[in-house]
């Protein structure tokens, strides 16, 4: 059995909710009433942003490389980020860190290359919505991904950061974005949609009526780290 370590709260309230997706996907595997072994780092959200914001990438590599480190330190076989927007430099953090990794946006785009998409669009930060790694890895199996308008894109960013992440589900945000799922799906063809922010489950996990998978990208990164740990 591996040792799971987390990178964690980027931010608080999508930690949370992969801790319960965890015991959820390696109980329903195990079916012996155990509980998954894991390590969690949790982490200042407030200091990425601050980085992300000023494009300082190299210190964010820096600073994940070290706090994964911490986690080899106590323990844990392999690991993941448990955030998409630090997947802007996930490889340079991969090639140095002293674990595996488990990349959310590789994960989701086998999930999505099974479903047989190929085209979708993507909601998430505004640092992930406009950097390409979820284009480039996605271009790499045929498949497109369509982002919103850039008014759109600040409108998400902001309902990320001013509620997402402090733990605000409203239901009038929740139908704005399904306006905007609505207009890509009629425009451009979209065929899903990656909710490439681990806290947009939280607020469109059950959402319906649009007529298009939403792809968890929380709950898929989930599945593959249980694979992972049961091998």
């Amino acid at each position: 059995m591996k040792t799971l370590g987390m990178i964690a709260g980027l931010g608080p309230e999508s930690t949370i909710d992969y801790y319960r997706l965890i015991i959820a996907s390696y109980r329903e595997r195990t079916r012996d009433d155990s509980y998954p072994p894991m390590i969690i780092n949790s982490l200042d959200l407030q200091k990425i942003i601050r980085l992300m914001e000023a494009q300082d990438y190299s210190t964010v590599a820096e600073f994940m490389v070290a706090e994964i480190e911490k986690l080899a330190a106590a323990g844990a076989d392999f690991g993941l980020i448990s955030s998409n927007t630090p997947h802007i430099v996930f490889d340079e953090i991969g090639s140095r860190a002293a674990i595996p990794l488990i990349s959310i946006v590789e994960a989701t785009c086998e999930y999505a290359s099974t479903q047989g998409l190929t085209k979708l669009g993507l909601f998430g930060s505004g640092f992930t919505m406009k950097a390409s790694f979820y284009p480039e890895i996605f271009a790499r199996k045929g498949m497109a991904v369509i982002v919103p308008e850039p008014g759109e894109q600040t409108f998400i960013h902001q309902k990320y950061m001013d509620e997402l992440v402090k733990g605000a589900f409203l239901p009038e945000t929740r139908a704005e974005l399904m306006k905007i799922v609505e207009r890509m799906k009629k425009e451009h063809g979209i065929q899903g949609l990656i909710l490439g922010g681990t806290e947009l489950p939280l607020l469109l996990r059950e959402a319906t009526g649009c007529g298009i998978p939403f792809l968890d990208t929380a709950r898929i990164h989930v599945n593959a780290a249980v694979q992972e740990m049961l091998l």
